[in-house]
């Protein structure tokens, strides 16, 4: 049995506790958690079984983070259906931690499409407000979404700045990866915070 760790600066977190955690946690990406494991959607009561099939191909975790490209060669040729029967392991417990050892870590938004930036803007100071721009969605939330326009940081478009029309919920007309042409309503430089609007000018 694979006691699950709950890690303690996560519980303290009001509204999580020990049992959301648990059901939160395959779902949590850490990359620079204790345990190599942490930066990969595989749930820390399955750590044992992802360790025992990194050593079946010869690999400590600190080997497989070492050398990424050459165990997801050794892995993409090993029978994980006949190491989940020979261990009396869960068969779908173990393709799952056999697939996130395969997967990329990296975001998967770095392959979306890339807007059309304009090669003057460099930093925030070469921001104007009304200046028009293309940008990347990278995330849909309720009060708005965050857009990718060549800076360091997100841009913020507000959900009362999306549309002249009335938005309740921003995930109806914004999707992550989509393109989309916005206008910079105001710089905060000192923050480091810039934000958007898609409403159209009278």
């Amino acid at each position: 049995m694979v006691t699950l760790k709950i890690e303690k600066k996560y519980v303290k977190v009001k509204g999580v506790g020990p049992k959301a955690y648990e059901q939160m946690a395959g779902f949590l990406v850490i990359p620079e958690g204790e345990n190599i494991l942490d930066n990969t959607v595989i749930h820390p009561e399955s750590y044992a079984i992802a360790e025992a099939l990194l050593e079946k191909i010869g690999f400590s975790l600190e080997k497989y983070n070492n050398e990424l490209n050459e165990a997801r060669e050794r892995l993409k040729s090993f029978d994980y259906k006949k190491f989940a029967k020979e261990n009396d392991f869960g068969a779908e417990t173990v393709k799952d931690v056999y697939e996130a050892l395969l997967k990329d870590r990296r975001d998967p938004r770095d392959d979306f499409e890339k807007p059309l930036l304009k090669s003057d803007i460099l930093n925030i100071d070469n921001l104007e407000v009304g200046m028009e721009l293309e940008g990347t969605v990278r995330n849909v939330v309720k009060f708005g979404a965050f857009v990718d326009i060549g800076l360091k940081n997100d841009a913020l478009l507000h959900i009362s700045e999306i549309s002249n029309k009335y938005i309740d919920d921003p995930s109806k007309v914004l999707a992550v990866g989509q393109i989309i042409k916005v206008r910079i309503k105001d710089v905060d430089k000192d923050r480091g915070r810039v934000g958007l609007t898609k409403k159209e000018q009278n």
